[in-house]
């Protein structure tokens, strides 16, 4: 027994936490596993260390033109802000925002205070210590009243009010079934004529199109690139040639090639007897960023038109809007937007469980919603938290 207690003691003492020192020291990488746990720009731009982003924004800072000074610094210092805030609201540990939580706003300055002033003097951009300790105090403030609602949240009713909750007996929306929220938000950007054919010949023009060309006409325009710097940095993830293959082999594993040309993906997406077709995450990597790209892509052959075929080809298969019923939303609008309020009229107010649990939250807490720096420009996240905020009050209220 004394020989197993060392053993245990042992082992908890090689596990060293993190401490608020290292947290706010630009070098530090967090790591989990003995793995770095990484943090990103607009989601898909990842880093291991704050230092790391310095340089990247230092370098953004300088791509473009601004009118003054103080313009190119609001911007670097905005990027810098939104890195904090990713490095502390991890998706993969929560140690860092635990820290944060729980150590009073002096004590953070006070660390921060023990670092060099300025923090980062690059060729476009200086961060000042004290624009550096604002960002972690920002995230203090936000995060010490608000509830992260996703679906890996620590606290019941954040998971409960994810849109990727599997809901047991299903969810009722417009005529058919689905597993979750994310089910239906994901299969309803397919047309319902739309099949697995379909896309595997969709994924057949882009390998013939100059993505590479294309992309640096979006990358080159700064007037384009700012105002959709998350869509260009999704496009030029889910467009790499390794990305295509993996949604290519995703649809052939789907069905019989005697079937593909019958197998509707819409209705793939609905509830069916017994297990999941598809998880939640499953809905959002695959089904969800496949419909991403395409609907992306007529929306952007707007701004910057792309290779011909492939023009045709997303206008017949019906990637110019989502079809819901008998109405035709665009996919970047408020239309299609307010869907999501109404999808969650039916969860939140029509079942009483999950009524239950969104009023249960204290009305101090704010509802709230970050992942990795990550938006979407179907529903960016601003818009994303106030719906979440205004069904709650409609839950209390009705």
């Amino acid at each position: 027994m004394r020989f197993l207690l060392l053993l245990l003691l042992t082992g908890l003492s090689s596990a060293q936490p993190l401490t608020l020192q290292q947290l706010v020291a630009p070098p530090t990488t967090v790591t989990r596993d003995d793995k770095p746990v990484p943090f990103a720009l607009y989601g898909l731009v990842e880093f291991n260390s704050l230092n790391d982003t310095f340089a990247y924004i230092d370098t953004q800072a300088g791509r473009w033109q601004f009118p003054n000074a103080q313009a190119r610094q609001q911007f670097a210092d905005g990027l810098l802000r939104r890195a904090v805030e990713s490095r502390i609201v991890s998706m993969a540990t929560e140690e860092p925002l635990e820290i944060l939580l729980t150590h009073t706003p002096a004590a953070i300055d006070a660390a921060i205070a023990r670092l060099p002033d300025p923090i980062y003097a690059g060729r476009n951009w200086t961060l000042s210590r004290a624009a550096y300790a604002a960002a972690f105090q920002r995230v203090r403030a936000r995060w010490s009243t608000s509830l992260n609602c996703w679906s890996a949240s620590p606290v019941i009713a954040g998971r409960v009010l994810s849109n990727w909750y599997v809901i047991e007996e299903g969810i009722g929306l417009y005529g058919a079934r689905y597993d979750s929220v994310e089910h239906f938000w994901q299969a309803t950007k397919y047309h319902p004529d739309v099949a697995v054919a379909d896309l595997l010949s969709l994924l057949d023009d882009l390998d013939r199109a100059d993505l590479a060309a294309w992309l640096a006409r979006l990358d080159g325009d700064q007037r384009v690139y700012l105002a959709h710097s998350y869509i260009v940095e999704f496009l030029r993830a889910n467009l790499a040639p390794a990305k295509r293959a993996w949604f290519r082999a995703q649809l052939q594993a789907l069905v019989a090639p005697s079937n593909v040309r019958a197998a509707k993906t819409r209705e793939l997406q609905q509830r069916s007897a017994g297990s999941l077709r598809f998880t939640s995450l499953q809905e959002k990597i695959f089904w969800g960023d496949l419909a991403d790209v395409f609907h992306l892509l007529a929306f952007l052959d707007r701004i910057a038109p792309i290779d011909s075929r492939l023009r045709a080809s997303l206008a017949r298969l019906h990637f110019d809007a989502v079809y819901v019923g008998s109405r035709k939303l665009g996919f970047v609008s408020p239309e299609f937007r307010a869907l999501m309020l109404e999808v969650w009229k039916i969860k939140f107010l029509k079942m009483p469980r999950f009524r239950d649990v969104i009023v249960s939250i204290p009305p101090e807490t704010k509802l709230d919603h970050f992942l990795n720096d990550g938006d979407s420009p179907d529903i960016p996240i601003p818009i994303y938290v106030g719906y979440l905020n205004e069904i709650r009050r409609l839950a209390r209220t009705h």
